[in-house]
């Protein structure tokens, strides 16, 4: 089954609104050339609004870096509702992303609750998994994998995964400078989609499943060539269109 690649930019806590302009308008420059690929932006919370505004009109796709479990609104100060997200003109939203797990202590069972509740608003979830050093070295990237996933397909079933997107990322490759190897992503990613194919064929060949682990130019065809890799989910690359962009061809070439 044919995947369309898709190349996300994960902002983290980065912009503000003169770097954003300079960001988005050489994006939009160069978006057209890569046609063939969806490219996702999530900004931080205080600029969806603006970002939203400036991508009107173009095929980039705006997404948040968060949610609140909730579903509906509450007392829950300095949280945000995915329908709000979708009142600014979200379409998805990064779920479980290793930097939250990490440092402000999100469980799996945490983290499915806000795939639902992203699900509930209308949202399309990114879910974020993978291992740390410690648990690769020690051989428990399956486990830890498996573990990650298992916590969603049994709050959300199989069926939850039709549109949904998976990132992998391994922990120790994130903003290291290191990067897995691309038979390492292949591995992970092939033992990923083999997670969902034990629930539901169909759900497995149609699920996209990213790498996000220091992509850069030089080195994201070699990952996107892999048959289970189906883009990436970038981190500080795609705070400069030129990189971004290059990257977003490295895709475009591939499909």
């Amino acid at each position: 089954m044919s995947r369309r690649y898709m190349v996300a930019g994960n902002w983290k806590m980065n912009g503000n609104r003169a770097e954003n302009a300079v960001l988005l308008d050489g994006l939009l420059a160069g978006a057209g050339a890569n046609a063939k690929v969806e490219i996702l932006v999530c900004p931080p919370f205080p600029y969806l609004d603006s970002v939203g505004a400036r991508l009107q009109g173009s095929a980039v796709l705006l997404g948040a870096q968060n949610l609140s479990e909730q579903d509906k609104a509450g007392a829950f100060t300095g949280e945000v509702l995915g329908a709000m997200l979708r009142d600014t003109g979200c379409g998805h939203v990064i779920v479980g992303h290793s930097e939250r797990r990490a440092l402000y202590g999100e469980t799996d069972e945490l983290v499915a609750r806000k795939y639902q509740a992203a699900q509930k608003a209308g949202l399309v979830p990114v879910l974020c998994v993978g291992e740390t050093l410690a648990e690769r070295e020690g051989g428990q990237t399956e486990a830890v994998l498996a573990r990650q996933l298992a916590a969603v397909l049994d709050l959300c079933g199989a069926d939850s995964f039709a549109g949904a997107v998976i990132a992998y990322e391994p922990v120790w490759a994130i903003g290291t400078g290191k990067t897995a190897t691309p038979q390492q992503a292949q591995d992970a990613h092939a033992f990923i989609r083999g997670q969902l194919r034990g629930r539901s064929a169909k759900i497995a060949d149609s699920t996209r499943i990213l790498y996000g682990g220091s992509v850069k130019a030089d080195n994201a065809q070699a990952l996107f060539a892999n048959p289970d890799v189906d883009g990436g989910l970038i981190g500080g690359a795609s705070l400069k269109a030129a990189d971004f962009l290059a990257i977003c061809a490295a895709a475009q070439s591939l499909s």
